[in-house]
C-alpha cells in the first residue's frame, strides 16, 4: 500500500484557484463542457467527495455521480475551496484512508484505488486550470506519478470506451511525464484557450 501526501498538490491547485479573476470564470478550459467556473465547481465537489471517501463517511457526497449536473461555484467558493482542499489532503494522510473499501461518485472501490483516482483528478484538473489561465504548471511529482499510473492502467482497459475519459491523445513516448498523463486523460497537451 502506497500512502501519498496529497498536500503539495492540493496547495498548488488552491494557489491556482486563488489567482482566478472574476473575468476568468467564463473562460474555456481543456474540458470541453466546462468553463473555469465549472471546473472550479467540479474540483470543489470532488474534493468534498474524496475527503468523505477517505474518512469512510459515506452518504450523499460520495453517492453523487460527477456527471449528475454541470458543476458550478457558489458565492463563497474563494473561502470554501482552499479549506476543503486542505481537509482533503488531511483526510488522505490517515493510512486507514488507503485501506478497505470506500465509495466516490456512487462507485464502490478500494481505498488505495480511490487515492489514485483523487491524485489523478488533482493533477490533471490542476493542468486544466493552469492552461485555462495561461499559467505555467509543475504538478507534485508524487501526484503526477500516481495519476500517470492510474491513467495508463485505465487506457489499457478495453472496457474504457469514452466514459469519464475521452479517447487517448497520442503523445510521443519521450514526451515529459505530464504530457503523457494529459494525453492518457484524453486531452491534447498542446491545448491553448
Amino acid at each position: 500500500m502506497t500512502v501519498l501526501d496529497l498536500g503539495p498538490q492540493t496547495r498548488l491547485v488552491a494557489r491556482l484557484a486563488e489567482s482566478v479573476t472574476d473575468e476568468q470564470l467564463a473562460s474555456p478550459t481543456p474540458c470541453p463542457d466546462y468553463t473555469v467556473r465549472n471546473l472550479l465547481g467540479h474540483i470543489h465537489m470532488l474534493s468534498v467527495a474524496f475527503r468523505d471517501a477517505a474518512r469512510k463517511d459515506l452518504g450523499a457526497t460520495t453517492d453523487t455521480s460527477p456527471v449528475a449536473a454541470l458543476p458550478d461555484v457558489g458565492p463563497g467558493w474563494r473561502e470554501e475551496l482552499p479549506k476543503v482542499l486542505d481537509e482533503l489532503a488531511d483526510a488522505w494522510r490517515d493510512p486507514a484512508a488507503w485501506t478497505g473499501m470506500t465509495r466516490a461518485g456512487g462507485v464502490n472501490l478500494p481505498g488505495e484505488v480511490a487515492g489514485a483516482v483523487v491524485a489523478d483528478e488533482l493533477a490533471i484538473h490542476g493542468w486544466d486550470l493552469a492552461r485555462a489561465l495561461g499559467r505555467s504548471y509543475a504538478p507534485d511529482p508524487g501526484a503526477l506519478g500516481s495519476a500517470h499510473g492510474f491513467l495508463l492502467a485505465a487506457a489499457e482497459d478495453a472496457s474504457r470506451g469514452g466514459g469519464i475519459f475521452g479517447p487517448v491523445v497520442p503523445v510521443p513516448e519521450d514526451a515529459p511525464l505530464l504530457d503523457r498523463a494529459v494525453g492518457l486523460s484524453g486531452r491534447d497537451p498542446g491545448w491553448r484557450p
